[in-house]
């Protein structure tokens, strides 16, 4: 399947290739390789008005879920830096340079919303934006309920949807995500390019959560 697959990333097919098989651990449906080729499609048009290597772009998006950890996990907040080291390993398997290879590893690091770590290189602020516009619009709000079934939350409080009178707890509801973490997204775009697609995408996830709430 991956040999099929690779061909999505033109013009990075022998890359692809080579690190899809070590792309992706565990079952989680939204991040999977249909993420990794949404993230790669949205870092290339990212890079189109940016620029940047594209080269360590593509090995940063193609290695960026590598190692796979639980939303409700305590690790979740290592997970890049686990995903970085791993794919340092997997790079210098392959005979990359060093320079190359921290370029990549920093991308990762920097792309998670959980570390908290500051993108300090064009690569890493386009692979933060690219994999943050997976997170919103109407990709966001399927991802979002995905993982909520996935974790065993609810769909919403019933007796109060909109948190009017009680605390946000997205851990129990899928909807009040929405207000604790997605609609916080498009505030922290690196990049031109990224900032413009992301309004586009928040107007539609808001539009989602009209949408939802009129049917409740």
């Amino acid at each position: 399947m991956t040999g099929d697959l690779s061909i999505a990333f033109s013009p990075h097919e022998a890359l692809a290739e080579a690190l899809l098989p070590q792309a992706t651990e565990g079952d989680d449906g939204s991040h999977d390789t249909a993420h990794i080729l949404r993230v790669f499609r949205n870092a290339m048009r990212i890079h189109a008005h940016e620029g940047g290597d594209e080269r360590v772009l593509a090995a940063a998006v193609l290695l960026h879920d590598c190692v796979a950890v639980e939303k409700n996990s305590p690790l979740r907040a290592e997970a890049s830096r686990m995903a970085a080291a791993k794919a340092s390993t997997v790079l210098e398997e392959l005979g990359w340079e060093t320079v190359d290879i921290t370029a990549v590893a920093h991308a990762i690091t920097a792309h998670s919303f959980s570390a908290k770590v500051q993108p300090e290189t064009i690569e890493a602020k386009i692979l933060q934006d690219a994999d943050r516009l997976d997170a919103i619009g109407m990709i966001g709000a399927a991802r979002c309920f995905y993982i909520a079934g996935r974790m065993g939350s609810g769909l919403y409080d019933p007796a109060d949807p909109l948190a009017e009178a009680r605390p946000l707890d997205d851990k129990s509801f899928a909807i009040d995500h929405f207000e604790t973490k997605l609609f916080r997204l498009a505030e922290g775009f690196q990049t031109a390019t990224g900032r413009h697609l992301a309004q586009e995408r928040h107007e539609r996830l808001k539009h989602v959560l009209d949408l939802f709430l009129d049917e409740i």
